[in-house]
């Protein structure tokens, strides 16, 4: 990527722009402003703070969820990505907390935004040619991860519906 910048003598000379960094390490090294973007929506959808949650309580899943989202940035292409564990640890504490399967898709979707958005502020820094790429596993990752929490919820829902026959 080049930009053209005035020289002082009144010319332009193209100016390489270096710097640039995949999406694992941007997303990596803004863990911590991605989890408090998070909270703050999160604490704006009046259904899920009804759930009364200290912030480990609400936001402890949040780095292994995005630590696999990571680790699945940098496989190979090709590679058959691993289920999330922490995605399975994540639907089974929230159906202990209370939450419904619409919490935990609301919850998903939030994260979506957030890494997009983090991705968006740090567009500058990012390896253009990677971008669509990247954001298509991490739509896949975290797709894979809500139905991990899903299932929980199912596998509950499941031999309920079963004793009503």
């Amino acid at each position: 990527m080049t930009r053209t910048t005035a020289s002082p003598g009144g010319g332009s000379e193209s100016l390489a722009l270096t710097g640039t960094e995949s999406v694992a390490d941007i997303l990596e090294k803004e863990l911590d402003p991605t989890i408090h973007e998070w909270l703050g929506l999160v604490e704006k959808e009046p259904d899920l703070i009804r759930i009364q949650l200290n912030f480990e309580e609400r936001t402890g899943h949040l780095p292994r969820l995005l630590h696999d989202v990571i680790a699945r940035l940098r496989l190979d292409k090709g590679s058959k990505p691993p289920v999330s564990v922490a995605a399975s640890h994540h639907g089974e504490l929230r159906l202990k907390q209370g939450y419904t399967a619409a919490m935990v898709v609301d919850e998903s979707r939030i994260l979506q935004v957030c890494i997009f958005s983090t991705l968006h502020r740090n567009e500058r820094r990012v390896t253009f040619s990677k971008l669509l790429p990247d954001v298509v596993t991490i739509a896949d990752e975290v797709d894979a991860q809500l139905k991990q929490q899903i299932l929980c919820f199912l596998s509950v829902e499941t031999p309920k519906k079963a004793t009503r026959n």
